[in-house]
Parts: structure tokens; C-alpha cells; sequence
């Protein structure tokens, strides 16, 4: 630059009073601009709602599954008090085929476990000296199968582990008594009908 030339002028500065003016300003500007709101208020209660409706799916499945052991259980009882299970090469067999058949549709038949017990007395009372047996892991340990015979009352037992998806509905589920899984368990007895010839029981 030649002795004597300028450069270019710079703004003289904005007094201090000036530029707390502007930063107002840009802050009012910037609270009122709404964009992204929607986004900000989503992302609050998304995980919640999610949360909530996972876990009504979860307690719909849990109680559907019970359900479904519990006709299971019923619809393959027929076939031992109408004497068709005991009436073929195969009545566990028959009866496991039955039961797998009316709850395959939730519920994975390998992991049922069931048990079928005469009562010695032919006797509805005596269903209380039979309680279920779990081992010390707390898995259910069958009694064995024996349908019986004509005018035989029989205890049947079925018990399936439902997995939970998410624990702490598992922990609700169970009494805050662990979380996974719960055991759901149908019992019923039935005295089986006189299929021999009797003309009753």
C-alpha cells in the first residue's frame, strides 16, 4: 500500500446498548420459532407409550396363553373319559397328539409337561393328597401318565413356563418373585365314563 492511501473502513461498532438489543431480539425470534416441536414432544413419550403398549401386548399374551392350556387340557381330557385314549395301542400318545393339536396355535407343545393320575379311592377328595412337585430349579416333575378305567376318577395336569419378553412385567406377573418365567398350570378331574359295558358307575 502506497504511503499515504487508507485501507477500507471497518463499521464502527454497535454501542453496548445496541447489541443487547439485537441479542433480545434473536432470543425472542428463537422461542417462538416452533419447528421441531412435534419432534421434542414425540421423543418425551414415545419410550413411555412404547413401554405401555409392549406391555399390554405382553399381559394379553400371558392371559391368552393360559386360556389356551386350559381348553387344551379339556378337549384332550375327552378322549381319556370317554375311554377312546385308553382304547388304542398308544394312550399317551393319543392324549399328547390332542393336546399339542388344539394349542400349537401360542403355545409350543414341547414345552408342556402334563401329568394323568388315578385316584386310588375313586374319590373327588383325594385330588388334595396330589399336589404338583417341582424340583429345587422349580420345574415341575410329572407324576407319570394312567388314564385308568371305566368309572375312575382321574386327575390331569398340565403346566407350561411362559416366557417373558420383558422382565419387569414378569416381576409383576410373578409377585416380585423373579421375573422369568411363570408357570401356568391347568388341573382338572374327571371320572371317566362306564365305556366297558357298565350301564353305570
Amino acid at each position: 500500500m502506497e504511503s499515504g492511501e487508507r485501507g477500507p473502513e471497518r463499521a464502527p461498532a454497535p454501542p453496548p446498548g445496541r447489541v443487547k438489543v439485537i441479542m433480545l431480539r434473536t432470543l425472542k425470534k428463537w422461542f417462538r420459532n416452533e419447528k421441531g416441536v412435534v419432534a421434542i414432544e414425540f421423543a418425551m413419550v414415545a419410550l413411555p407409550f412404547f413401554m405401555l403398549l409392549m406391555g399390554i401386548i405382553e399381559v394379553s399374551m400371558f392371559y391368552a396363553s393360559s386360556i389356551i392350556l386350559e381348553g387344551g387340557a379339556s378337549e384332550a381330557s375327552r378322549l381319556i373319559r370317554t375311554g377312546e385314549a385308553q382304547g388304542t395301542a398308544d394312550p399317551e400318545g393319543d392324549f399328547k397328539t390332542e393336546l399339542c393339536f388344539q394349542v400349537e396355535d401360542l403355545i409350543p407343545c414341547n414345552l408342556i409337561q402334563y401329568e394323568v393320575i388315578v385316584m386310588p379311592n375313586d374319590k373327588f377328595a383325594d385330588v388334595a393328597n396330589f399336589q404338583p412337585q417341582f424340583d429345587a430349579s422349580g420345574n415341575f416333575v410329572p407324576a407319570g401318565f394312567n388314564p385308568g378305567g371305566s368309572c375312575d376318577v382321574v386327575l390331569i395336569r398340565t403346566v407350561y413356563k411362559y416366557n417373558f419378553m420383558m422382565p419387569f412385567i414378569g416381576n409383576m406377573m410373578n409377585g416380585g418373585v423373579g421375573n422369568n418365567p411363570a408357570t401356568l398350570m391347568s388341573t382338572m378331574v374327571i371320572k371317566n365314563e362306564p365305556y366297558t359295558g357298565i350301564t353305570s358307575c
